[in-house]
């Protein structure tokens, strides 16, 4: 018999990468969830992302199927003073900054093997604080996606 160990597909981060602008470092803040992201979510995230940085932000998504709902589209077009949004082409993964996050923490999670989920999720909060303290990295994977930040 098989058991499956894997904790990998129940626990969900949806993450802000804040550019270095003006002198000020990049940032990282992360939210996790149990099981996987859909627009209610991303919508209850945003507020908070929104509170952190202090200032409006410009919101560059992939097009997961999160980013592009009607319930999405609708919440951010009722707050254009709060937020704007540019989508990345589709699947471009290299272009996505935030993707390098991604990869850092799985990498460090590789060998993992967490008892349950909130082990797990324990494990991702420890490494995205970890990656978060780090601007200079974060800074690295925005020149990585070969984005010029101005």
């Amino acid at each position: 018999m098989l058991r499956r160990v894997s904790k990998r597909r129940e626990v969900s981060s949806i993450v802000l990468l804040t550019a270095p602008l003006a002198g000020a470092p990049a940032r990282l803040h992360a939210r996790h969830f149990a099981g996987t992201i859909d627009s209610a979510r991303v919508v209850a995230s945003l507020p908070y992302f929104r509170r952190k940085v202090g200032r409006p932000l410009l919101v560059v998504w992939d097009r997961l199927n999160a980013h592009v709902s009607r319930r999405t589209r609708a919440w951010l077009a009722a707050r254009p003073a709060d937020f704007a949004v540019a989508y990345l082409p589709g699947y471009a993964p290299d272009l996505n900054p935030e993707e390098q996050c991604n990869r850092h923490v799985k990498h460090a999670l590789l060998n993992a093997v967490p008892a349950d989920a909130a082990e797990l999720e324990a494990g991702a909060r420890r490494e995205f604080r970890r990656l978060g303290r780090q601007p200079a990295l974060l800074a690295s994977f925005f020149r990585h996606a070969g984005l010029r930040v101005t």
